[in-house]
C-alpha cells in the first residue's frame, strides 16, 4: 500500500506528457531515482517518441532507489533505472537483472574549501556524502584509502543529505568538503570552492542510467522487455550522438538554461558506455567496492546479475535495418 501511495504521489511529477498516445498503447511505469542527467536516455526516448513506436506509453516516476527496488520486486513498476544502487539487493539475493547501462563512470565531484588544495589536506577534516553506505560514500572511502586517509585518524565522513543538500552543508561550513553531483558541482564552482577530484575522469566504475527488471517479468513478458529495451537503445543512440537535440531536451527536463545544459552534456559525455552494455571486466569492477558492504568476499556468477544479450540482439537488428537517430 505504501508503495502504491508513493507511485500515485509521483505520477506525472516530471510534466512530460504522452502526446498522441492512444488507448492501444500499453502503459508502462518506470522508476527513475532523480531528475538528473543519469536519466537522459529514458527522457530522450520518451520525448522523441521511441517508446510510442514500440506501442508503449511510458511514465517516468521519481522515487528513491531503495523504494524503486521494492516497487520493482512487488510489480508496482515494470522497470527501474537505479543503476549501481541496485547491486546490493541483487548481491543479497533479490531476483533482478541489469539489462542495459547508459553510464559506467561515477558522476560525482569532490569539492572543498578554497584553502584545501589536495586530498592530503583533508586529513582531520569532515567530508559530506548523501548517506553512509551509498555509492558516493564507497567511492570516496576507496579513494581516501589509496591516499592513506582511511580510518579514525584520516577523514570523518558525514551523511548530510541528497541532492544540493551537500552543497549547502559545504557552503554553511558544516563540512570541509563534499561529494557533489549535478547541479551541486556547478553551484560549488560558482561559489568559489575548489574541485579536488572529478570522479568521472578517474579509473573507477559505477553504473548509472541502467535498466533493471525482475526475473518474473523476464519470464512472463519477454516481449514487453524487448520493446522497452529497443525504445531505450534508440534514445541512447540519440543522446550519445545528437548533442544539440539532446541539450534542448535536457534543458527542459532539468529546468536549466540551455547554456548550462550544454555544459552538463559535455561534462557527462565521457562517462557514456559505447553501446548500452558493459564488458565482463567492467561488470566485475562495478562490484569491487560493494562486496564488502554486503558481507561477500566473492560475487555470484555475473550472469546472475547482468544480461546484456538483449541489447546486443536489438542493436544488431537496428544496424541491419540501417536505423539512425
Amino acid at each position: 500500500m505504501a508503495i502504491n501511495l508513493i507511485l500515485l504521489s509521483f505520477l506525472a511529477i516530471l510534466g512530460f506528457s504522452s502526446r498522441g498516445e492512444g488507448q492501444e498503447l500499453r502503459k508502462v511505469y518506470v522508476a527513475i531515482p532523480a531528475v538528473s542527467p543519469a536519466s537522459a536516455t529514458f527522457v530522450v526516448a520518451k520525448e522523441k517518441g521511441y517508446y510510442r513506436e514500440e506501442g508503449l506509453a511510458v511514465e517516468l516516476i521519481v522515487m528513491p532507489a531503495a523504494v524503486a527496488t521494492q516497487a520493482l520486486l512487488g510489480g508496482n513498476v515494470e522497470f527501474a533505472t537505479v543503476g549501481g544502487a541496485g547491486l546490493p539487493p541483487i548481491l543479497r539475493g533479490a531476483p533482478l537483472r541489469f539489462l542495459f547501462t547508459t553510464f559506467n563512470r561515477p558522476m560525482y565531484w569532490l569539492y572543498a574549501r578554497p584553502d584545501i588544495r589536495s586530498l592530503e589536506d583533508l586529513k582531520g577534516k569532515k567530508v559530506g556524502v548523501s548517506s553512509i553506505g551509498s555509492g558516493p560514500d564507497s567511492l570516496l572511502r576507496d579513494l581516501l584509502k589509496r591516499h592513506g586517509l582511511e580510518g579514525s585518524r584520516g577523514v570523518t565522513v558525514m551523511a548530510v543529505g541528497a541532492g544540493t543538500a551537500r552543497f549547502y552543508a559545504l557552503q554553511s561550513g558544516s563540512v570541509d568538503a563534499a561529494m557533489l553531483s549535478i547541479p551541486g558541482n556547478f553551484m560549488a564552482r560558482e561559489a568559489g570552492f575548489r574541485e579536488l577530484v572529478s570522479f568521472i575522469e578517474q579509473d573507477l566504475v559505477e553504473l548509472q542510467g541502467s535498466i533493471l527488471a525482475s526475473e518474473k517479468l523476464l519470464e512472463s513478458d519477454p516481449t514487453l522487455v524487448e520493446r522497452f529495451i529497443r525504445g531505450s537503445v534508440k534514445g541512447f543512440d540519440y543522446f550519445r550522438g545528437r548533442r544539440s537535440g539532446t541539450v534542448v531536451i535536457l534543458a527542459r527536463f532539468l529546468k536549466a538554461k540551455e547554456g548550462l545544459a550544454v555544459q552538463i552534456y559535455d561534462l557527462i559525455r565521457p562517462g557514456v558506455t559505447q553501446d548500452g552494455a558493459v564488458s565482463e571486466a567492467v561488470q566485475k569492477k562495478s562490484l569491487e567496492h560493494i562486496l564488502g558492504r554486503v558481507g561477500l568476499k566473492e560475487p555470484p556468477p555475473l550472469e546472475k546479475i547482468f544480461d546484456y544479450s538483449l541489447v546486443r540482439k536489438i542493436r544488431a537488428d537496428l544496424q541491419a535495418k540501417g536505423w539512425m537517430p
